[in-house]
């Protein structure tokens, strides 16, 4: 049985950046939002898996793409749907529509986690997935880890704090997408340009209190950042594309 949710919104005025054209964060907030919906007509939102799974739900992948930026006041709608849940991962598809046309496209991958142990949980237990997919409406793409290049320059440093968090205790994954765009400094990129496409890999958990390493790299019109936490290693990598406006 396919199960398409769509919702609606405007693009608020705290969502824009210098540019006028929605923040990748603000547009995973508005992705995210869309799940939100769709999980509790399920009956698979975070309360309730917490409740009967003694589970978390954790986005471990996020990819967008985009035709034209979005900007302050526009109404936009996103039909997302479920694409049905083997193994430990489920994908999340979604088109997102402006004035009636398709203007752009996104898949997230997310994962279930026992509340307590953190071990991954197999989708194929969870009843309330059960043929629940797109139909024909299911995207093929699969996301696997950003592939980076080899040499990065360091940035600075990003301290992750109280306005950081999710419900869970975690730093909230939209925020990453503000520390790349930071790192890489969007602000000093041509008004004419906007981001074509990005994404991102959930590597580590990161919390309030914690301070990462931030590294860049740039190849022409791709943006390239990750964020290495104390231990050395990458808690998150992004890549973006840029492009020209139409």
């Amino acid at each position: 049985m396919s199960k398409i949710t769509e919702v609606t919104f405007q693009v608020d005025s705290l969502d824009v950046d210098m540019f006028n054209q929605c923040r990748p964060s603000a547009v995973l907030g508005y992705l995210q939002e869309a799940a939100t919906q769709a999980a509790i007509q399920l009956g698979a939102s975070g309360p309730e898996i917490l409740e009967k799974y003694n589970c978390l739900w954790m986005v471990s992948r996020n990819w967008v793409e985009l035709n034209a930026p979005l900007r302050w006041n526009e109404e936009f709608t996103i039909q997302t749907w479920h694409r049905g849940g083997t193994g430990v991962a489920t994908y999340r598809d979604f088109d997102i529509f402006r004035g009636g046309e398709r203007i752009g496209q996104a898949v997230a991958q997310w994962v279930m986690v026992d509340a307590d142990t953190h071990k991954l949980y197999r989708m194929r237990d969870v009843t309330e997935f059960q043929g629940t997919d797109g139909g024909e409406r299911k995207k093929s793409i699969k996301l696997h880890r950003v592939p980076m290049p080899k040499e990065f320059q360091v940035a600075g440093k990003r301290y992750l704090g109280y306005s950081d968090t999710d419900i869970n205790g975690h730093i909230n994954n939209i925020h990453y997408a503000d520390y790349a765009c930071d790192a890489l400094h969007l602000e000093r990129h041509s008004r004419e340009k906007f981001v074509r496409e990005f994404q991102i890999s959930y590597i580590g958990e990161c919390r309030a209190g914690e301070e990462l390493t931030m590294e860049t790299a740039m190849e022409d019109n791709h943006l390239y950042a990750r964020g290495v936490g104390g231990e050395g290693e990458a808690r998150f990598e992004y890549a973006l594309t840029l492009a020209d406006q139409g």
